[in-house]
């Protein structure tokens, strides 16, 4: 065996499975575009771009996943959605 195969072999086995949630915010017809990408910027530190493409993709597709990881990240971050008043849950 080389060093280099068995290195890759190390580094596969130290890997750890982390459980990672979504966010999805879904569409409604309450909130404006300007109020979900600032709260998108705000609570999921989106940049403008990425705020504005997530409130499209909702718009258009009734949902999108707006973030992703481990679930006490998410919780937090969920919970300043809804108070937002958005429509929005981990999964």
């Amino acid at each position: 065996m080389s060093t280099k195969e068995k290195t890759s072999e190390d580094l596969l086995l130290n890997e750890k499975l982390v459980s990672q949630k979504e966010i999805v915010l879904y569409n409604d017809d309450v909130n404006t575009f300007d109020h979900v990408i600032e709260t998108l910027m705000k609570t999921c530190e989106h940049t403008p771009e990425q705020a504005e493409q997530c409130a499209l993709i909702v718009h258009y597709n009734g949902k999108c996943t707006v973030k992703t990881g481990p679930y006490n990240d998410l919780k937090p971050r969920c919970s300043m959605l809804l108070k937002a008043g958005l429509n929005a849950e981990i999964i």
